[in-house]
């Protein structure tokens, strides 16, 4: 059994390696945007100062527009490559792929038009500013590399290589699908557990205590190599120490303080377990009533370029949605547009109003970041929570199942956040900000987790594995 264990620790490298290639283009990409939009700003020099005095909008609706301009170029870009190029990367994989693990036969799913198609359309729809995670392509890529490394051929490529050949029959090849799949969800989230656990409550219907040892190995590898990986480079620059695993880089949303949790905090969070599913009973009906509705209209379109287009035209039309709260009137006036400006220039908001602007401005891992801060009892207020909470809830639900390779579990993250928190904010206007020891649980960032794992539960259905994923 050397060779299966040495393939599954080389699928597990490999995914490790694909998952550090992609946070790292995602972040580029990211910080290429802003760059660019400081830039800008930075060249009109004294009118921002003139604006931000007078009132003058004319220079932010410009900003705007450059911000939405790079956003609608990646966008394009994401969408034309899953409907043009690889139709199987859209949306995000994972059905397809827990189709074929229980027996059903699926074109295209796993050649290398669909990985390099999925590739490009995770990054480029993450980077634009959609509300979507790279999550599930990121398991559908894992899948990919668990199929391509283990078979060792390619019709496409004309590839057929004389080695590992007993492993080329159904039953190997849905192991080592099942192992990348696993990986691909361990890379994401530095859980190899979680990632063993995730396999095994959702994506594998054929399971022994041998395949869940090596699926362990090959998640262990994955994580390992990206934490490896990103321990000194950051944007493809060599920032040094290279080995040392720092505990704010390795875990995905790093909390500095733990609060000593009072046997009264578990009342509201009990709360926030049934308004969890409650939500995500909500989020799930309503999103498939939008894929019902988006079937309907386009296969009423008889011409198939035509059909493609609307589909591309309706990944802009949440982009540019998507961008409204940059110029929208949310309580603020005038003041908040400012606030998003300043929140674009400093990328790191410190003020109280400068982080409640940044939860329209900033990415989703950074704001979900933000609302788990502890000690931040007045930093967000009511308005700002909710009307982010609005705009997250609709948009993620209506960008699931458009023509990008998107994940969820990002905006359902930020989503459970978002009421978690208000719960938090809730509980501190009734009974004030607590320091000493016995009510410090009344925090709401504390909450702000509680509630992204409750929502993340009502959509997925996922307990055991979510649970070591969320504490892990």
């Amino acid at each position: 059994e050397w060779d299966r264990w040495l393939l599954m620790g080389l699928i597990g490298t490999a995914v490790g390696m694909l998952g550090f290639l992609t946070h790292q283009i995602i972040d580029s990409l990211i910080k290429l945007k802003w760059d660019l939009v400081e830039n800008y700003l930075q060249s009109m020099g004294a009118d921002v100062v003139i604006c931000l005095s007078t009132g003058q909008d004319g220079n932010f609706h410009m900003t705007w527009l450059c911000v939405l301009g790079l956003g609608l170029a990646m966008v394009v870009l994401s969408s034309s490559s899953v409907l043009f190029f690889c139709p199987a990367g859209s949306p995000s994989g994972l059905p397809e792929i827990i189709g074929y693990l229980n027996g059903t036969s699926i074109q295209h799913l796993f050649n290398i038009k669909t990985f390099i198609g999925t590739f490009v359309s995770c990054v480029l729809a993450v980077a634009s500013g959609l509300f979507c995670g790279p999550e599930g392509p990121m398991i559908h890529l894992g899948a990919l590399l668990g199929c391509g490394l283990s078979q060792l051929q390619s019709d496409t490529l004309g590839i057929h290589l004389p080695i590992f050949t007993r492993f080329r029959n159904s039953a190997d090849k849905r192991s080592f699908i099942t192992a990348g799949a696993g990986a691909g969800i361990a890379s994401v989230f530095r859980a190899p557990i979680g990632g063993l656990l995730f396999t095994l409550e959702e994506v594998s219907s054929f399971w022994d205590m041998r395949l869940a040892w090596q699926t362990f190995f090959c998640c262990l590898m994955a994580t390992f190599t990206t934490d490896l990986l990103s321990s000194s480079l950051y944007g493809f620059v060599y920032r040094g120490h290279f080995g040392f695993f720092e505990a704010e880089k390795r875990i995905l949303f790093w909390v500095k303080n733990l609060l000593d949790i009072n046997v009264l905090a578990f009342i509201p969070t009990i709360f926030l377990g049934m308004l969890g599913g409650l939500l995500g009973a909500l989020f799930v009906s309503l999103n498939i009533r939008i894929n019902k509705l988006r079937m309907q209209f386009f296969n009423s379109i008889p011409k198939v370029s035509l059909r493609k287009a609307s589909k591309l035209l309706e990944t802009v039309l949440i982009l540019v949605i998507s961008c409204v709260p940059l110029v929208a009137n949310l309580g603020s006036g005038r003041n908040f547009l400012a606030l998003a400006i300043g929140c674009i220039l400093s990328f790191l908001c410190s003020s109280e109003q400068g982080s409640a602007a940044a939860l329209l401005v900033e990415n989703g891992k950074q704001g979900i970041t933000y609302l788990f801060k502890r000690g931040t009892h007045e930093e967000f207020g009511y308005t700002s929570l909710c009307t982010a909470l609005a705009f997250y809830f609709i948009l993620s639900c209506w960008t699931a199942g458009s023509a990008v390779a998107s994940g969820l579990v990002i905006p359902m993250l930020y989503t459970g956040a978002l009421y978690g928190r208000i719960i938090g904010l809730i509980l501190v206007s009734i009974f004030g900000v607590q320091t000493n020891e016995y009510g410090a649980w009344i925090d709401p960032g504390l909450f702000a987790a509680v509630g992204a794992a409750s929502f993340f539960s009502g959509v997925s259905r996922l307990t055991i594995s979510l649970t070591v994923i969320m504490v892990s």
